[in-house]
C-alpha cells in the first residue's frame, strides 16, 4: 500500500467551522471544537478569552469565602443512600470547625456536603459546570459560580481549600482525586490532607495506589499523603492535625471594594476564619 504523504493527509483533514459560526454554537459544541487540535489564530484568540472569563468570573465569586474544604463526589447518588448521609454529617463537622464547606455545586454527594455545612449554620459554596445536559447548583448553597471548563473548575475547588474530601463517584471523581493526589506529590501546593472515605467503595482504589509504592512508581511516602476512613470523628481529628495545626490557618483576606462589584460571602465569615487562627 502507497505511504499517505503529507499532502494527501493535509487534504484529508475535515474543514473546520469558522470564527463566526464556532462563536454561535453551543459551549459543548465549542468545547468540542477547541479539543480538536489547532484552530485559526482566531479562534484560539477567542479561547483564551473565554477561559480568561472563567478564571476571573471564578476568583471574584470565590475571592472572600475564607478557608475551604473541597468534598468530591458523585452527582447520581441519591438522597436515601448511605454515602448521601455521610457527605451530610461530614459537610456539618467540616462547618463546626469553621470551614466553609466547597463542592461542584450539583446535586447527589455535593448536594449532600453542602446541606449539612448549611444545617450546621456554615457556610457553604460550589464551582458548577456547564454540560449539555444541564447540571442544576443544589438548592444549599450560599454562593456558586458555574463555570465552563473543566480544568478551571479543578483549579478553584483545590486553589481555596486546606484539605480535600473523597467520597464515591465516578470518573470525574476519580480524575479529581489524583489531581489532588498529583499537584501534593510533585510540590506544586503544600501536603494538604486528602481523606478518602467510603473505604469499601474505594478499597480497589486504595490497593493500587499501595501498588504503585510496592512497584515504585511512587515513591512509599507518597501513600502517606491518602487517609481512608468512614469515621466523620476520625476524618476531622486528621484534618486538624494535617491542616489547621501545621499551617496556622491564619488566613487574612483584603476587604471587599464595593466600587468593584465585590462583596463577602456573609457576616459570620470573619467568624469563621477567628475559629481556624
Amino acid at each position: 500500500m502507497k505511504p499517505h504523504n503529507l499532502d494527501d493527509l493535509e487534504s484529508k483533514k475535515p474543514s473546520r467551522p469558522s470564527p463566526e459560526i464556532q462563536a454561535m454554537a453551543s459551549p459543548g459544541e465549542q468545547d468540542r471544537i477547541h479539543l480538536e487540535g489547532p484552530r485559526s489564530r482566531i479562534g484560539e484568540l477567542l479561547d483564551l478569552f473565554r477561559i480568561m472569563r472563567d478564571f476571573l468570573r471564578g476568583n471574584r465569586a470565590l475571592y472572600f469565602v475564607g478557608p475551604c474544604v473541597t468534598v468530591f463526589g458523585s452527582a447520581r447518588t441519591p438522597e436515601d443512600s448511605p454515602y448521601y448521609q455521610l457527605a451530610r454529617n461530614m459537610g456539618g463537622a467540616l462547618a463546626r470547625l469553621g470551614f466553609t464547606v466547597m463542592t461542584g455545586g450539583g446535586p447527589g454527594i455535593m448536594e449532600a456536603a453542602n446541606r449539612g455545612a448549611k444545617e450546621a449554620g456554615g457556610s457553604s459554596v460550589g464551582c458548577n459546570i456547564e454540560l449539555p445536559s444541564e447540571q442544576q447548583p443544589n438548592v444549599y448553597l450560599d454562593r456558586c459560580v458555574t463555570l465552563r471548563y473543566f480544568f478551571v473548575r479543578k483549579n478553584l475547588l483545590v486553589k481555596y481549600s486546606y484539605a480535600f474530601v473523597v467520597l464515591p463517584g465516578g470518573a470525574g471523581t476519580m480524575d479529581e482525586l489524583f489531581e489532588a493526589f498529583t499537584l501534593i506529590q510533585t510540590g506544586k501546593i503544600k501536603g494538604f490532607p486528602v481523606v478518602i472515605m467510603g473505604t469499601e467503595y474505594w478499597k480497589e482504589v486504595i490497593e493500587f495506589i499501595r501498588k504503585m509504592s510496592s512497584l515504585g512508581t511512587i515513591s512509599p511516602e507518597d501513600v502517606k499523603l491518602v487517609f481512608a476512613t468512614d469515621s466523620v470523628d476520625e476524618a476531622i481529628s486528621h484534618i486538624q492535625q494535617h491542616a489547621i495545626e501545621p499551617f496556622g490557618l491564619k488566613v487574612t483576606h483584603s476587604k471587599p471594594q464595593p466600587w468593584l462589584g465585590e462583596r463577602a460571602l456573609k457576616s459570620r465569615a470573619d467568624a469563621h476564619r477567628s475559629t481556624l487562627s
